[in-house]
């Protein structure tokens, strides 16, 4: 099973949209002929969201009546041989708004997985960035074996049903092999009807991607905001590329020094965390919090119910049930946005009536499934890019020696995140590296932006990646607050200071804390 390793803040939006309702391009390979730099994008309006993005509707213009245009960037298949093969990168973009002699450049996004698509995401939280949008260009893309961009295909929508059904969290030696098993029938899939693409999808692609985008655009330097695995995305890129870095903001900071098991574990303290202030959260109100008494008869409570449905699942949404995954997925989804933390209560309240259906919502959010039972391609491009990136590859036998530490590090979430380290098992490409290499001497300047209460990207990571990048490149600025990232969460103090890094090149006191 995939983890929800460094997932993106795309998902919120379908939870948004499927809760509401509940509650009230690709190209191919072909040659390339002349340089690739010198292409010229062919801007048209937006067509709706393929299956891989995640359906649904062309974007809406942005609320000053701008209107969202899409193109597709021809690169190199490999870049390693970049006159061969080529694929097609697709984009979206709303031009600036303000006065042409105050236009800066594009401001490039990435939202995260990795895996997720940014040209569904960046119109879904455009009006977020319409500051932003008074003096850049604001462009996303599909990063190669994305949504539009080449995707990584595995399986199929039913079997993807039954895939994120399974017991993730193996209790015995026919558990064990049952889950090892799965695993290895999903990447087989992958290698199947992905051949191609597999190797050709690990960061430093993307990166040279990035690098290339920015010359088509016709920037002399790359700016960017990154957020979640977009950071990891923006370091790899300031590494390569340190003389072509512009305005750089770097937001729910992955921490570039740990491999994929320390970045598992992290994650457990993370989420426990979160888990731990969502509890507290409910229990301190005024009214009284329908799920438990105090902190800890929340989490009790919730344990108990996951031990529950390991032996008896519930309905979920009709014909599939709520199991322990599922479960334990939509509350970790829940937990990327304090925005959602009453759907969380209000799910775990129905599930101890029997009724699973919010929690499988916020699930089927996490993983990409949209209302008419069709996936975006964000758990086959996750799986795949982490695969590409990540060398070690664990054995069952190595993962059951690690769960004690794990389950020290969350009761609720440690075997689940510990198992999911299985997921490159027999991948069918070898890993990069043990972990990503960010140094970027020379740069200029990049704003880190760190969150105390993040569950996906643990504030700790913000000292990391300021310290890997390298001295007198970073500088640093803190958010005392809840949920995956700062900048979404519409605080004032950090909006401003990064708003007037991006728009005056104003860099904060390292060291600000904004609350």
């Amino acid at each position: 099973m995939a983890n929800p390793s460094r997932l993106r803040a795309a998902a919120l939006t379908t939870t948004a949209v499927l809760l509401s309702a509940l509650l009230a391009g690709c190209g191919d390979g072909t040659k390339h002929h002349g340089d690739l730099a010198a292409q010229k994008l062919d801007w048209k309006d937006c067509p709706a969201p393929s299956e891989a993005e995640g359906g649904g509707s062309a974007p809406s213009p942005l609320p000053n009546g701008t209107t969202w245009q899409c193109a597709t960037m021809q690169a190199p298949l490999d870049w390693s041989r970049p006159k061969g093969d080529t694929i097609g990168i697709a984009l979206i973009r709303a031009q600036a708004t303000g006065p042409a002699s105050k236009r800066i450049g594009s401001l490039v996004f990435n939202f995260g997985g990795p895996g997720g698509s940014g040209v569904s995401t960046l119109p879904a939280f455009g009006a977020d960035y319409a500051t932003l949008g008074t003096r850049y260009d604001l462009v996303s893309f599909d990063p190669r074996g994305v949504g539009r961009s080449a995707p990584v295909k595995c399986e199929s929508d039913a079997q993807l049903d039954e895939y994120f059904q399974q017991d993730a969290t193996p209790d015995d030696d026919a558990e064990r092999t049952a889950l090892l098993d799965r695993t290895k029938q999903f990447n087989a899939a992958c290698e199947k009807n992905s051949r191609k693409i597999l190797p050709h999808v690990a960061t430093t692609d993307a990166a040279r991607d990035m690098d290339l985008l920015r010359q088509v655009l016709g920037d002399a330097k790359l700016h960017y905001f990154g957020i979640s695995y977009g950071t990891e995305l923006g370091g790899v890129y300031a590494h390569l590329f340190p003389q072509h870095v512009g305005r750089a903001v770097l937001d729910a900071v992955v921490d570039p020094t740990q491999n994929a098991e320390q970045s598992a574990l992290g994650q457990a303290r993370g989420f426990q965390l979160a888990l731990d202030n969502f509890a507290e959260d409910c229990t301190s109100k005024t009214t009284e919090c329908p799920i438990g008494d105090t902190a800890q008869d929340v989490k009790n409570r919730i344990a108990k119910l996951l031990n529950d449905l390991e032996k008896k699942p519930i309905s979920g949404i009709t014909p599939r049930q709520l199991t322990q995954t599922v479960a334990t997925n939509g509350i970790a989804q829940a937990l990327y946005s304090k925005d959602f933390w009453e759907y969380l209560t209000e799910g775990l309240e129905q599930a101890y009536d029997g009724d699973g259906k919010i929690l499988m919502l916020l699930s089927d959010s996490l993983n990409g499934r949209s209302e008419n039972g069709e996936y975006s391609n964000i758990t086959a491009a996750n799986i795949a890019i982490n695969c590409a990136d990540q060398k070690p590859r664990y054995t069952a036998d190595y993962v059951q020696r690690q769960v004690p530490e794990f389950r020290a590090a969350s009761p609720l979430f440690g075997d689940y995140l510990a198992w999911g380290m299985l997921s490159c098992t027999d991948w069918a490409v070898p890993g990069a590296a043990d972990h990503p290499d960010v140094s970027a001497p020379g740069s200029a300047p990049i704003l880190v932006v760190g969150n105390t209460g993040d569950p996906a990207t643990p504030y700790e990571g913000a000292k990391k990646m300021v310290d890997a990048l390298g001295k007198g490149v970073a500088v640093e600025l803190t958010y005392k607050g809840q949920g995956h990232g700062a900048y979404d969460s519409k605080n004032k103090c950090v909006q401003s200071a990064v708003n007037d890094y991006l728009l005056d090149g104003r860099e904060p006191k390292a060291g600000t804390v904004c609350s």
